[in-house]
């Protein structure tokens, strides 16, 4: 029995563990076989605080997690496969291992959506981002392409305009999906250029991105764009699967929350990106997971004293 198991191990879950472990609660962290979120395919992290000649992403997660551990959080590097909610102690299952808690904080994050290139994979980090507010800094005049036609694409491509040269805007359609104040800002925008009715079928370079090549849908005409580096701007998708049939999800699969962290299952709380489709910053994530933490405190205060 657990006073909390934190299921994910990006900067909400482990600021959740320090907060936790620092309070005395017997704390379990489901970190996942993939272990440290998103920073872990990020390369330098500039905007972190604390950091000023920057860090590597899996750097930072590294010390989260010792020092998570150095205030009593135990890990388990393994996936949470189901949970049960309908009754207390809440159950965590890995596999046929069952956990149980008093609390559960999910800190599962979110996934971007990528194109599902072998290029595009091998050069993630190199040259490939689907964040602009964390990698733009990087390309300060020089050429980026973002891919996609959403509000997503098109924050991501104004918010390049501040750095970048030229920013290539691909769209596999003919016109945008965004909404209309969005398009008006980035066709008044001189550095923003559009390729529409177009596909990137792979991003060339070997050890960095060096430019696309990219098919008309209509005329299945192939041509190459240089660029320094490519923002993948598709949409991201929430880790809840397995919370599907237990808390309330929003119709994107974001975890509903009240009053900050708190679900509508009392006793379960939710950080970071996995119930944040706005802001998906390291800070913002690790600073939900602090809040989590002290809610699931204060509850188990109430509850079980």
């Amino acid at each position: 029995m657990y006073d909390v198991i934190i299921i994910g191990s990006g900067p909400a879950g482990l600021t959740a563990a320090i907060y936790a472990g620092r309070a005395g609660l017997e704390t379990l962290v489901v970190a996942g076989i993939t272990f440290g979120g998103q920073l872990m395919l990020s390369g330098e992290v500039e905007n972190f605080p604390g950091f000023p000649e920057a860090i590597l992403g899996p750097e930072l997660m590294d010390k989260m997690r010792k020092q998570a551990e150095h205030f009593g959080a135990k890990f388990l590097f393994q996936d949470a496969t189901a949970v049960d909610f309908s009754s207390k102690p809440f159950k965590v299952k890995l596999g046929s291992q069952v956990f149980e808690a008093k609390s559960v904080i999910i800190a599962t994050g979110a996934s971007p959506k990528w194109l599902g290139l072998e290029s595009e994979a091998r050069l993630r980090g190199k040259g490939v981002s689907s964040c602009a507010t964390c990698d733009a800094p990087f390309f300060r005049e020089k050429k980026v392409v973002v891919i996609g036609g959403g509000d997503t694409a098109l924050d991501e491509a104004l918010a390049l305009t501040k750095f970048a040269k030229e920013v290539t805007l691909i769209h596999r359609r003919s016109e945008l999906r965004a909404t209309k104040i969005l398009q008006d800002r980035a066709f008044s925008n001189k550095k923003i250029d559009f390729v529409w009715d177009s596909t990137v079928e792979e991003i060339l370079g070997r050890n960095r991105v060096e430019g696309i090549r990219v098919r008309n849908v209509k005329t299945g005409k192939e041509s190459e764009i240089a660029t320094d580096a490519v923002f993948v701007a598709v949409g991201h998708e929430p880790n809840t699967d397995i919370f599907r049939a237990q808390i309330e999800l929003d119709n994107n699969g974001y975890v509903v929350v009240r009053e900050e962290t708190k679900t509508r299952v009392e006793g379960v709380f939710a950080a970071g990106d996995v119930r944040d489709p706005r802001y998906r910053q390291a800070i913002t994530a690790a600073g939900s997971g602090c809040k989590a933490a002290i809610d699931a405190e204060k509850y188990i205060e109430e509850h079980y004293s």
